[in-house]
């Protein structure tokens, strides 16, 4: 059975956890103590984050965004990205540009940094208005770019008391993310933390 090391209150751990669920996936959690890591997990990454994935055999992969890739290429049921190719590109740049679409200011507002929230609105309202005309970032179809991305709203949401009511779009696709099986377990946790 593959090991995820994983820590619960990590947004990129989060989008694996999501991943995983989403294509039904068993797979053995080691929660990782963020403000005491194991020294053995720099042998598995080494930069010493999470999450790390491990499957039997000696695959070892870090970083969130080659993990979620190789999952869907392994287990391609179900399907998350979307079978468009260009929808498959337009949720790869999302992915690509997620620091500067979303996760910086994130950053920012966690710190309490002057201004931070501010530019957090900016984003939102960003994202706002590229939902406006599509019901997911890639297109017509869920797949992971939306995963990638509700992990930090969720945890804005429920930890940094980030309102949505001023994205009513933003909101809508929030909504609909959060009924999905996956995304709903992510919540809990998170509201649970």
């Amino acid at each position: 059975m593959p090991t995820l090391y994983t820590a619960e209150r990590c947004p990129y751990a989060a989008r694996i956890r999501i991943v995983l669920a989403e294509k039904a996936l068993d797979y053995e959690a080691v929660e990782i103590d963020l403000d005491d890591r194991p020294a053995w997990l720099y042998e598995k990454n080494p930069v010493g984050k999470v999450p790390v994935y491990e499957e039997e055999g000696g695959l070892v992969l870090p970083e969130s965004l080659v993990i979620a890739e190789y999952l869907e290429e392994r287990y391609p049921e179900p399907a998350l990205w979307p079978a468009d190719p260009a929808e498959r590109a337009l949720g790869r740049l999302w992915l690509d540009r997620f620091d500067d679409r979303l996760g910086r200011a994130y950053y920012a507002v966690r710190r309490g940094d002057d201004g931070a929230r501010t530019e957090l609105a900016a984003k939102l309202a960003a994202l706002d208005a590229a939902l406006e005309f599509q019901p997911y970032l890639s297109g017509r179809e869920y797949g992971l770019a939306d995963a990638g991305y509700v992990p930090w709203l969720l945890r804005a949401h429920e930890r940094l008391v980030v309102e949505l009511d001023p994205y009513p779009v933003l909101a809508g696709w929030f909504e609909r993310l959060c009924e999905r099986p996956a995304i709903a377990a992510e919540r809990e946790l998170v509201a649970a933390q």
